[in-house]
């Protein structure tokens, strides 16, 4: 977990940026819808509409998928909002803004098989990688960026279960506000979890 209490480093400003974050399929864009209903605004550009395999959106906003390339001049905007940031690029975002993390996590079972109806939607190959050997990979690249949130003082991550969300949406709503403040609407978060969507249940 973070640590935004110690140290010498000063935000940019009171605002914090609320990142949303986790492995592709691993319930990223509801967790933004929920933001969103609870009174979080997105930072999106709707360049990516929603599709069969997420029809209620994505969420996305373009630039931050180059953070990478060091295009980090949007965070500005971002101050007071929240933005996806897919797990691999977590480790680009540049110091100088408070980041409150929300980081999904699903059975892994589950965002193996989403991804893979995905690609098959796509009319792309399946079989490049065995699912034990990614499964393997990604539980990797995950432990290295839970150390990574939890060495830097200016990231607070919290972490939610797809899955409980699913199950107990009211629950991890509560959580979520608490974490962020105690200012959402947590009625407004609950109201959009659409069960209808968990396609992929073991």
């Amino acid at each position: 977990m973070g640590n935004s209490g110690q140290g010498l480093f000063k935000p940019k400003s009171e605002q914090v940026v609320t990142i949303v974050s986790g492995l592709p399929r691993s319930g990223t864009s509801m967790m933004m819808k929920m933001l969103d209903a609870g009174g979080i605004p997105p930072l999106t550009d709707e360049i990516r509409e929603a599709d069969t395999d997420n029809p209620k959106g994505y969420y996305e906003y373009e630039r931050v998928k180059k953070l990478d390339k060091g295009d980090t001049a949007w965070l500005e905007e971002a101050q007071g909002k929240s933005v996806k940031v897919i797990s691999a690029l977590l480790k680009h975002l540049p110091e100088g803004y408070q980041y409150k993390v929300i980081f999904m996590q699903r059975r892994m079972e589950e965002i193996l098989a989403s991804q893979k109806q995905m690609l098959v939607r796509r009319g792309e190959a399946t079989d490049a990688v065995s699912d034990d050997k990614l499964a393997d990979v990604l539980d990797r690249h995950l432990t290295g960026v839970e150390t990574w949130m939890s060495d830097r003082p200016n990231v607070d991550a919290l972490y939610v279960s797809y899955n409980e969300a699913l199950e107990a949406p009211l629950e991890q709503a509560q959580r979520i506000n608490q974490f962020l403040g105690n200012t959402l609407d947590v009625e407004e978060m609950v109201g959009v979890v659409d069960q209808t969507l968990y396609r992929q249940r073991r």
